[in-house]
């Protein structure tokens, strides 16, 4: 899960943030509304009103070292319900695997989608915000096709997709309300505009984290340096120390290329990130 921060204050409370809850499994989400500001009770509260009312007590839970998820009150609270707790690092940013690149489209699927949501209105001039739109989001996502998995987060989640709006309004009447007819076109505009997000979403994550994530192409035998970044074990002054150290033979080991021992007490397993 991740808190989704500086969105314009929204709906009859003036939420400024966006709570985003992704499951690794079947790639549903959830959205919820709630403040920047907002304590670890909040927050619980939220997840048991919103989530685990309608799924399960969570069995792991991954998260970055935001206050709230690290307090000893939110610690307690999943101790009692049996949840672990995981956290990513600064070191270590992609310690939730697949969620990281997941969480952060979302975070840019939720800021695309709310910077264009004052933009609906309906017959009566009223300015549908951020908050009375973000569901249209979450489930067009859900009925929306993954692309690791094939399939939509709804058929693994539930083993069915939900009737669409769109299949279930009738297309032919004598007459309709206005307000009906109003509300049909928000809800037409909403989901097309969702869609688009979704897509631009995850074209924009995609380029960005292919630039920033380029895994090296190294082989068994090849000599590599290593960032010192993590090493807690040399003398003397950190500041002054080199920023990469070796080289460094890698060697085969369970599918995975691993270094061979080097002048330091060093974990033979290393990411590739970390070397070049």
């Amino acid at each position: 899960m991740e808190l989704v921060t500086g969105l314009p204050p929204g709906g009859d409370r003036s939420y400024n943030a966006c709570l985003v809850i992704f499951y690794r499994f079947s790639k549903t989400t959830i959205f919820l509304t709630c403040h920047k500001d907002d304590t670890a009770m909040d927050t619980a509260l939220l997840i048991w009103n919103r989530v685990v009312s309608w799924t399960q007590i969570l069995t792991n839970i991954i998260s970055d070292r935001d206050p709230k998820f690290t307090s000893a009150l939110w610690t307690n609270l999943h101790q009692l319900f049996g949840t672990k707790l995981f956290f990513s690092t600064a070191y270590h940013p992609q310690t939730d695997g697949l969620a990281g690149r997941m969480i952060q489209t979302l975070e840019d699927m939720v800021r695309i989608f709310c910077a264009y949501g004052l933009e609906f209105e309906d017959c009566d001039r009223f300015t549908n915000d951020w908050c009375t739109l973000l569901p249209a989001l979450e489930f067009a996502y859900k009925t929306s096709i993954n692309a690791s998995t094939n399939q939509t987060p709804a058929i693994l989640e539930k083993g069915w997709n939900p009737k669409l709006p769109q299949d279930s309004l009738r297309k032919y009447l004598v007459e309709i309300h206005p307000t009906a007819a109003s509300f049909k076109k928000i809800l037409d505009k909403t989901r097309k505009h969702a869609v688009r997000c979704i897509k631009d979403s995850f074209a924009y994550t995609k380029e960005k984290w292919d630039k920033s994530h380029a895994m090296p192409d190294f082989k068994v035998g090849d000599l590599v340096l290593v960032s010192t970044t993590n090493f807690n074990n040399i003398k003397g002054c950190k500041n002054l120390k080199d920023s990469f150290s070796g080289p460094f033979s890698l060697r085969p080991s369970m599918g995975k290329i691993l270094m061979k021992s080097g002048p330091f007490s060093l974990r033979p397993s290393m990411g590739k990130m970390l070397m070049k």
